[in-house]
């Protein structure tokens, strides 16, 4: 099984990190974006390469069952058991623990020595106290004083304590991050698009306890039979063209209500599952839920962690929530790919958007200040509710007249669940020169070289752009940088980032002669939107019409034998 590039780059940056630190890392990757792989591959990669011994924690049945199902995957011979009570089994002795912290926790004297201990989920490590996770990593530390943690999460902050790495925590810095933006421009997981709705759920006057709302005000406000059915009714209709919609309720009356509701108004079943599910049934409803075979299937407290559904198309939000770690476990359940699947679309009853903004740029609040609400306003044509920087709706094209009143409401709610604003700021150039660069990436050797084009506009302003020829073919960045090629050349798209600077050098590729960039609100740099060309210049004769090939300096990689990580 192949690693994604980043998947790759993930293992590398833990192996660096533990190199050259004794403290422990983690690694943040979006929901969808395949944490388990990483942790197979750094399994696989500390018994086979190091001989090490490895500890991995998970909190939920489902996580503990991927991870034993990617090490079979990519390492069918190392020897893996599974420590669970959940799963029935009591496996000791092997290279690799895959244990649930629930039946391990009391356990370390049993477990042997440990090199590594690999915790998913790693937000669940409280950075104080006696927990679970506390426990277990005290006593592990007594039969094995040199062990290291690492931590791979997706939300790498507590709701209380802000976030997860301090020096006084048991995860130390962040060694690697890939973004959720990033990954879906990539190609590796699902667009999201939100719809605005008209049920009301006005969650002003809510009690606040240990960081949260009170749970059984949120059930009373949201369980109102009118908001109920008037969110139902909305969720249908939205989810008309939907293969797979997931519901996140508010307490077992409330998700037993909006249930029976979907079921009276649409005519078809929806299930639901809670903590008190029994397992059999649960199963039963995930399986056909997968398999589509259910459309609806709503859920409490059960599917916020650990649910790999790559069909779900829409997520409805139906839960208020303050923990901006909770927010996006539940967008997250729409990131993965499936066939077929275009995006998934988000559904907030709860003012979830507004409170923590966009999924890929969360506002995260000082956890001892009052809780307020992200910026955002409402437009009067479609009711989307947005980003306060928009001066176009994204969804209309009605144009917002200058200072014009934020606007916040707590209806079913459609702010951009993506981040990106119109407000951004354009300007054309004048290209006078551009020149051509084979760049690799400072203090990382395993980046992938790319082809750096330098446009000189005036006296003094240069604009950069990267094309990526090395990335893999058919991924999202090498289909671009075809794209870029053949818009300007009509010799074959180059194979290497040097073999384009060659070829670019030698005249191959069309002159430009302006360029748009653009800088939106919060970006640190412009990028190139629009290029202006001159023609396409004949294709070259021969090989003896390129330059003498230049060697570009690179640099190399690798690790003694005896030169361990752990």
């Amino acid at each position: 099984m192949k690693l994604r590039p980043y998947q790759r780059e993930a293992v590398e940056a833990v192996w660096e990190f533990l190199r050259r630190s004794d403290q422990n890392p983690a690694v943040v990757l979006p929901t969808g974006s395949g944490k388990t792989h990483v942790i197979a591959e750094l399994c696989r990669e500390a018994v086979q390469t190091w001989h090490g011994r490895v500890l991995v924690l998970a909190h939920v049945r489902e996580l503990l069952e991927q991870a034993a199902d990617k090490l079979l995957a990519i390492a069918p011979d190392l020897p893996v058991g599974v420590f669970s009570a959940g799963l029935g089994r009591r496996d000791l002795g092997y290279a690799v623990t895959i244990a649930g912290i629930q039946s391990v926790y009391q356990r370390a004297s049993e477990l042997g020595p440990i090199d590594l201990v690999i915790v998913d989920e790693a937000h669940l490590i409280p950075p104080d106290g006696e927990g679970m996770y506390r426990r277990l990593l005290t006593d592990v530390a007594q039969f094995s004083p040199e062990r290291r943690v690492i931590g791979l999460t997706a939300t790498p902050y507590r709701m209380k304590t802000g976030m997860i790495c301090d020096p006084e925590n048991v995860l130390h810095e962040v060694c690697f991050e890939a973004g959720v933006r990033e990954l879906v421009v990539q190609g590796y997981l699902s667009p999201l698009k939100s719809r605005a709705g008209k049920a009301v759920a006005d969650t002003s006057n809510l009690h606040v306890r240990g960081g949260e709302f009170v749970a059984g005000e949120v059930e009373d406000l949201m369980d109102d039979e009118a908001l109920v059915r008037a969110a139902c009714a909305e969720i249908i209709a939205a989810a008309a063209e939907r293969q797979s919609v997931l519901v996140f309720c508010s307490g077992v009356r409330h998700g037993e209500h909006v249930a029976s509701t979907i079921l009276r108004l649409a005519g078809e079943e929806c299930g639901f599952v809670c903590g008190d599910t029994p397992t059999k049934e649960r199963d039963q409803l995930t399986g056909r839920f997968k398999r589509g075979e259910l459309k609806y299937l709503a859920n409490v407290n059960v599917f916020t962690t650990g649910f790999d559904a790559p069909n779900v198309d829409c997520v409805a939000m139906l839960r208020p929530t303050l923990s901006p770690g909770l927010y996006y476990q539940m967008v997250g359940r729409g990131f993965r790919l499936h066939p077929g699947k275009d995006d998934c679309l988000v559904l907030d009853y709860g003012g979830n958007v507004l409170r923590h903004g966009p999924i890929d740029a969360i506002r995260l609040a000082d956890p001892n200040s009052v809780p307020g609400e992200a910026p955002a306003k409402q437009c009067p044509e479609c009711d989307a509710l947005i980003h306060a920087a928009y001066a176009v709706c994204p969804e209309c094209g009605h144009v917002f007249p200058p200072r014009q009143q934020v606007k916040h409401a707590a209806i079913a709610s459609d702010e951009d669940v993506m981040s990106g604003t119109e407000g951004s700021h354009r300007q054309d150039l004048t290209v006078s020169d551009v020149s051509y660069h084979v760049h690799f990436k400072r203090g990382d050797p395993l980046a992938l070289p790319t082809m750096r084009v330098e446009y000189q506009c005036g006296f003094a302003k240069w604009v950069r752009e990267w094309v990526c020829f090395d990335h893999p073919s058919g991924g999202y960045a090498r289909r671009k940088a075809e794209q870029w090629w053949r818009a300007r050349s009509n010799d074959a798209v180059p194979d290497s980032v040097e073999e384009a600077v060659d070829l670019a050098d030698a005249g191959a590729v069309a002159e430009p002669t302006r360029i748009t960039v653009e800088k939106k609100p919060g970006d640190q740099w412009e990028r190139i939107v629009s290029n202006h060309l001159g023609p396409k210049p004949p294709r070259l004769e021969s090989s003896d019409d390129l330059p003498e090939i230049h060697e570009a300096v690179g640099a190399t990689y690798g690790i003694p034998d005896e030169e361990l990580p752990f």
